[in-house]
């Protein structure tokens, strides 16, 4: 790997991208390359370069600025968007559109609001190793990463709770089948794209009929607590302008956002632990004595570390310019990979190491600039609370597998692992 760039986006980068970040890094930190998909982009490395792209106004989120042939435009964003009517989001819109989308949620992800939700995330914790805790064997990704955000994104939309299966079974079409995969053919029929669209139609449709219920249903007054679906009702009828698309697309970007990175949260940061024994003591000792502050520097490490978001989402050059010593041309694509910033050696002294403790982390796991995510006070929340009820009602949590054997999903975007095996002594 001396000379030549590493081949990237195969299983076994999958499994392990960070030396091939390091030579990027090192010799070609801002580099042009053919995804799988076959679109070609730009590849961000170095933390300065990441940062500095992050906010930069001249990299719009619109697709409608890559200047790529029309076939490859279709294969930017999240699969089947388009056709479901689902583009006008926060990760495809630029200010003043994004200024004011995302004011309008933004009510909903205060620290206050966020707090309130704490009990309801602990019951979900809960809850979820109760279905499991006296067999002494479980599938952590399945049984407890992937359901307890769904539930809760779920709860603070309003998606009623007789409905909330089907949500997590909509999600699980999507975490199946990230980009690139191949699909399990006794569920998702034709492709893996295929399948993610066919979920984001799915769930398209209900949060139109949703909607719609909710109007007709909705008080003159919104009461405290309110959600977050009825909050976007009532903005596009008060006159915040909300169109019932725009309503919609945020209700699906709000749940694709915010269950898909905290699955890998919870999914890498458990793994993390399990495989570094003496931070994973550590911080046990620090729950056992009712001390938090190693909890909250321990889960900003572990999205540094091996954050959930490998790449940020994508963005296009609105003109000629230059960064990290390439010359970008309008409508080229930029992905920044906010893996490889956060193990930037010129950022972080030890970057490959695990240290729960760790100060001054001013990780790119949430972004950075206008687009920073505003789901990080309910991403923080559920990975400290998911971390902390493992370890301290699984005390003796052990993996039960060979790591080598662990499969990665093969997404552009997201990291995560396919499961997650695990045992321990059974009990309440």
């Amino acid at each position: 790997m001396h000379d030549q760039p590493p081949t990237l986006f195969t299983w076994e980068f999958a499994s392990d991208p960070y030396p091939a970040y390091a030579w990027l890094r090192e010799h070609a930190p801002v580099h042009r390359t053919r995804l799988p998909s076959g679109v070609e982009a730009w590849l961000v490395t170095r933390y300065a370069d990441a940062r500095q792209a992050l906010a930069d106004q001249r990299l719009s989120k619109n697709p409608a600025h890559h200047a790529g042939p029309a076939h490859a435009k279709g294969r930017t964003g999240i699969p089947g968007e388009r056709k479901a009517e689902l583009m006008t989001h926060l990760l495809n819109i630029d200010p003043p559109d994004h200024t004011r989308l995302r004011r309008l949620v933004s009510k909903a992800f205060t620290p206050r609001r966020v707090a309130e939700f704490a009990p309801r995330v602990q019951e979900l914790a809960d809850g979820l190793i109760d279905g499991f805790a006296e067999r002494g064997t479980a599938d952590l990704i399945h049984e407890f990463a992937f359901p307890l955000p769904i539930y809760a994104i779920c709860d603070l939309l309003g998606v009623p709770r007789e409905d909330q299966d089907d949500f997590r079974d909509w999600a699980g079409m999507m975490l199946h089948l990230p980009g690139g995969e191949s699909p399990d053919p006794q569920r998702h029929g034709k492709g893996p794209r295929g399948g993610v669209a066919r979920s984001v139609k799915k769930m398209r449709g209900y949060l139109a009929e949703l909607i719609h219920r909710k109007r007709e249903a909705l008080p003159a007054e919104p009461a405290p607590g309110e959600d977050l679906i009825s909050a976007l009702i009532r903005a596009s009828d008060h006159g915040e302008h909300l169109t019932e698309n725009e309503a919609a697309a945020m209700a699906f970007i709000l749940l694709f956002a915010g269950f898909e990175t905290t699955v890998n949260l919870i999914g890498n940061g458990t793994y993390a632990l399990l495989t570094h024994p003496e931070q994973r003591d550590l911080l046990q000792r620090s729950l056992a004595e009712g001390d938090d502050g190693l909890l909250e520097t321990g889960v900003e490490e572990l999205l540094r570390y091996d954050g959930p978001v490998e790449l940020a989402t994508w963005r296009y050059a609105t003109g000629p310019l230059t960064l990290g010593g390439q010359d970008i041309a309008p409508g080229d694509p930029v992905l920044v990979v906010l893996a490889a910033a956060d193990r930037d050696p010129e950022k972080f002294a030890g970057p490959d190491v695990l240290d729960l403790a760790r100060r001054d982390n001013q990780h790119l796991g949430y972004g950075h600039g206008v687009h920073y995510c505003l789901g990080a006070p309910l991403a923080r929340l559920e990975g400290q609370t998911a971390l902390a009820t493992l370890l301290t009602r699984l005390p003796d949590l052990q993996l039960d597998t060979d790591p080598a054997d662990l499969r990665w999903r093969g997404g552009l975007i997201m990291r995560g692992l396919r499961t997650l095996p695990v045992r321990f002594t059974p009990g309440r």
